[in-house]
C-alpha cells in the first residue's frame, strides 16, 4: 500500500494537533473542581468518568498522522495507570507541556538530542528530590486521606482503610458492583496468585479481558495435561452436571488445550486453565494450600492419584474465581475451617525452625494467602451509569492507596511538582547551551498540573503558582476551599509513586517525540471503501 510522508515541521504540526487533542479532552477532569467527560458506548448506557487512561482509550482520530500524535500521549496514561494505578491525568498534562516547550525550541532551531539529554537530567533531579521529600504514611487515617483525595470522595478512602485494616497492607483487596444502593466492605476468605489463564479464548468479560467462573469445581494437579483422554471422565461427569471447572495444573498444552477451548466457545462447557504457581517443592506446597482451601484433593502421582481416577467429589470448591492474564483470585474456598487452621499452625512452626530469609519471606506470603482473605468493596448507586462512574473512581483510589503504602506521599494538588523547581533551578545553572534548555522544558511543564487544576477551578494559574513557589514546600493550594494550606496536615497528598511515574513517564515518550523528525501513514486507498451494499446490480 501507498504511504503518505510528512517532514520536520509539517510532521510535528500534525503529530501536536494530535497530543492537543487528547489531553485537552483529559485534562478537563484534574483536580476537585475537575469536570467528567462522557463516552459513547455501542451496547448499554453512556459512560459517564473523570479517569485519564480510560477516556484516553477511547480516543482514535480521522486524520493517521495526529492520530499517531494521540497514540502517543495515550501510551504515556497506559504506562503509568500500569506502574503506580493512577496518575494518568497528571502524566498527560506534563507530557503535553513538554512537548508543547520543547517543540518551540525545536522549531527555533534546537537540536533535539541535546534537548533531550537537559530532560532526562531534570526528570532525575526533580524525581530525587520527589523522594526526599516524600513521607511515609502508617496510620489508617493517612491512608483514608490518599483514598479521599484521589476518589473526591471521604466515605470512599475511609472504605479502602478499613479494607487495608482488615486484610493486611499487602493483602488482596478486589472492587465489586453492589445490587444496592450502599457502597459496603464486605471480608471474604480467599486467595491470589501470579498465574494467569493460558489460552485467551477462556475470557468471558471481553472489556476487563478477565474469566469469571460463579461456583466452580476445582482440580488441582501438579501434572502437565496434554492428552484429552486423562480428564474426558471428569469433563463429561462435569457436563452432566452443568458445572464450571478451573484447572491448576503444570501446564495444558496441545490436544488438550485446544479441545478445551473449542468445547469453552461452542458453549459445550465452562472452563478456565492456569499454570500452577511457583516451582518445585514450592509449588507443591501451594498447590497443597489450594486443596485445604478449596476442599478438595490435591491430585498428584507421589500421593498416589491419576488424573484418570479423578471424580467430582475429589475436587474443590469456591464462591467465585477471577482470572486475567496475570493473576487468579479464588473466593470463598469452602475448605473446612480446622484443616485451613492447623495448616497456618503448621505453617508458621516452619517459619519459625527456618533459618533462611527468603524460606521466611516465602513462608510469609504462604501465610498471608491462607489467612489474610479478601476484601470486596461493593459500589452501590442508583443508576447504572453512577455506578460504572463511581466503580472507577474507587479503582483508582484503590490503586493510589496501595501506591502511597509502597513509596510513601507527597504534598497533593500539583504542589509536589512545583516544590522541587528550586532543585531542577539549580541544575539549569549548572548547564549551558541546549541541555539547559532541555531542563527548562522539564522546569515549566512542573507548573502545568497546579496550572491546570486552577484553570479547572475558574482561577488564574500563573498567580497561584508564583504563590506557591515563594512559600514553604509544603504550602500548596486547596483549589476546593480556595485557600494556601499545608498540604500534607490538610490530608491533600498523592502517592510518591504516582507523581514519579508520571513525570518520569511523560517525558520519557514526550523526549523522545521530540526528535520525531519524519512520519510515515498509510494513504486511504481502496481498503478503505465502503463494501458494495446487498442485492442485485441495478437494485441500489
Amino acid at each position: 500500500m501507498a504511504k503518505e510522508i510528512k517532514f520536520a515541521k509539517d510532521a510535528r504540526a500534525s503529530l501536536e494537533a494530535g497530543v492537543n487533542k487528547l489531553a485537552d479532552t483529559v485534562k478537563v477532569t484534574l483536580g476537585p473542581k475537575g469536570r467528567n467527560v462522557i463516552l459513547d458506548k455501542k451496547f448499554g448506557a453512556p459512560l459517564i468518568t473523570n479517569d485519564g487512561v480510560t477516556i484516553a482509550k477511547e480516543i482514535e482520530l480521522e486524520d493517521k498522522f495526529e492520530n499517531m500524535g494521540a497514540q502517543l500521549v495515550k501510551e504515556v496514561a497506559t504506562k503509568t495507570n500500569d506502574v503506580a494505578g493512577d496518575g494518568t491525568t497528571t502524566a498527560t498534562v506534563l507530557a503535553q507541556a513538554i512537548i508543547r516547550e520543547g517543540l518551540k525550541n525545536v522549531t527555533a532551531g534546537s537540536n533535539p538530542i541535546l534537548l533531550r539529554k537537559g530532560i532526562k537530567k531534570a526528570v532525575d533531579i526533580a524525581v530525587e528530590e520527589l523522594k526526599h521529600n516524600s513521607k511515609e504514611i502508617n496510620t489508617e487515617e493517612e491512608i483514608a486521606q490518599v483514598g479521599a483525595i484521589s476518589a473526591g470522595d471521604e466515605e470512599v478512602g475511609k472504605l479502602i482503610a478499613e479494607a487495608m485494616k482488615t486484610v493486611g497492607k499487602d493483602g488482596v483487596i478486589t472492587i465489586e458492583e453492589s445490587k444496592s444502593m450502599v457502597t459496603e466492605l464486605e471480608s471474604v476468605e480467599g486467595m491470589q496468585f501470579d498465574r494467569g489463564f493460558v489460552s485467551a479464548y477462556m475470557v468471558n468479560d471481553v472489556e476487563k479481558m478477565e474469566a469469571v467462573l460463579e461456583n466452580p469445581y476445582i482440580l488441582i494437579t501438579d501434572k502437565k495435561i496434554s492428552n484429552i483422554q486423562e480428564i474426558l471422565p471428569l469433563l463429561e461427569e462435569l457436563v452432566q452436571h452443568g458445572g464450571k471447572l478451573l484447572i491448576i495444573a503444570e501446564d495444558l498444552e496441545g490436544e488438550a488445550l485446544s479441545t478445551l477451548v473449542v468445547n469453552k466457545l461452542r458453549g459445550t462447557f465452562d472452563v478456565v486453565a492456569v499454570k500452577a504457581p511457583a516451582f518445585g517443592d514450592r509449588r507443591k506446597a501451594m498447590l497443597e494450600d489450594l486443596a485445604i482451601l478449596t476442599g478438595g484433593r490435591f491430585v498428584s502421582t507421589e500421593l498416589g492419584f491419576d488424573l484418570k481416577d479423578v471424580q467430582l467429589e475429589m475436587l474443590g470448591r469456591a464462591q467465585t474465581v477471577k482470572v486475567n492474564k496475570e493473576t487468579t483470585t479464588i473466593v470463598g474456598g469452602v475448605g473446612s475451617k480446622e484443616d485451613i487452621s492447623h495448616r497456618i499452625n503448621q505453617i508458621k512452626m516452619q517459619m519459625a525452625d527456618s533459618t533462611s530469609d527468603f524460606d521466611r519471606e516465602k513462608l510469609a506470603e504462604r501465610l498471608a494467602k491462607l489467612s489474610g482473605g479478601v476484601a470486596v468493596v461493593k459500589v452501590g448507586a442508583a443508576t447504572e451509569v453512577e455506578m460504572k462512574e463511581r466503580k472507577l473512581r474507587i479503582e483508582d483510589a484503590l490503586n493510589a492507596t496501595k501506591a502511597a503504602v509502597q513509596e510513601g506521599i507527597v504534598a497533593g494538588g500539583g504542589t509536589a511538582f512545583v516544590s522541587v523547581i528550586p532543585a531542577v533551578d539549580k541544575l539549569v545553572a549548572t548547564l549551558d547551551g541546549e541541555e539547559k534548555l532541555g531542563a527548562q522544558i522539564i522546569r515549566r511543564a512542573l507548573e502545568e498540573p497546579l496550572r491546570q487544576i486552577a484553570i479547572n477551578a475558574g482561577l488564574e494559574g500563573s498567580v497561584i503558582i508564583q504563590n506557591v513557589i515563594n512559600s514553604d514546600s509544603q504550602i500548596g493550594f486547596d483549589a476546593l476551599n480556595e485557600d494556601y494550606v499545608n498540604m500534607i496536615e490538610a490530608g491533600i497528598v498523592d502517592p510518591t509513586k504516582v507523581s514519579r511515574s508520571a513525570l518520569q513517564n511523560a517525558s520519557s515518550i514526550a523526549s523522545v517525540f521530540l526528535t520525531t523528525e519524519a512520519a510515515i501513514a498509510d494513504l486511504p486507498g481502496d481498503d478503505d471503501m465502503p463494501g458494495m451494499p446487498g442485492g442485485m446490480p441495478g437494485m441500489m
